[in-house]
C-alpha cells in the first residue's frame, strides 16, 4: 500500500506539466488527454482531470475552442496559450534539474556514503 501512496503523490505533483505537455503537442479533445494518460500508466479519472482543467483555463495557461461533431453536441477541444507555453517552458527546465538531481543521487549516492565511512 505505501508503493501506491508514493506514487499517488509524485504524480499528482507532476500532472499538471504533462497535461500541458499534451496539449503543446496539438489540440485536444480531454478524452484523448485522458487516452494518453492512460497510456503513460498516470491513470486518472474524468473527476481529476476537469477541474484541472478548469483551473488551468482560470489561470490562463489553456484554452478552448468549441469544434462541431457530426456524431454529437460540439466537442472542446483546449490549446495552450502563451502563458502555458512559458509555464511548459518553466516545468521541462524545472523537471529536467530536478530529474538529473534524483539520477545523480541515485547513481551516486552510495559510492559517497562509502568514501565517507572509510
Amino acid at each position: 500500500m505505501e508503493k501506491d501512496q508514493i506514487k499517488t503523490q509524485m504524480k499528482k505533483g507532476i500532472l499538471e506539466f504533462c497535461i500541458l505537455q499534451i496539449i503543446s503537442d496539438a489540440e485536444v479533445y480531454a478524452s484523448d488527454i485522458l487516452k494518453k494518460l492512460l497510456e503513460a500508466d498516470l491513470i486518472v479519472v474524468e473527476g481529476t482531470l476537469y477541474p484541472l482543467l478548469s483551473r488551468l483555463k482560470r489561470d490562463d495557461l489553456v484554452d478552448y475552442k468549441w469544434v462541431e461533431s457530426k456524431s454529437g453536441p460540439p466537442r472542446k477541444y483546449y490549446v495552450l496559450t502563451t502563458k502555458g507555453e512559458e509555464k511548459l517552458t518553466l516545468f521541462k527546465s524545472s523537471w529536467e534539474e530536478i530529474n538529473n538531481s534524483v539520477n545523480y543521487i541515485s547513481h551516486h549516492g552510495k559510492q559517497k556514503n562509502t568514501k565517507n565511512k572509510n
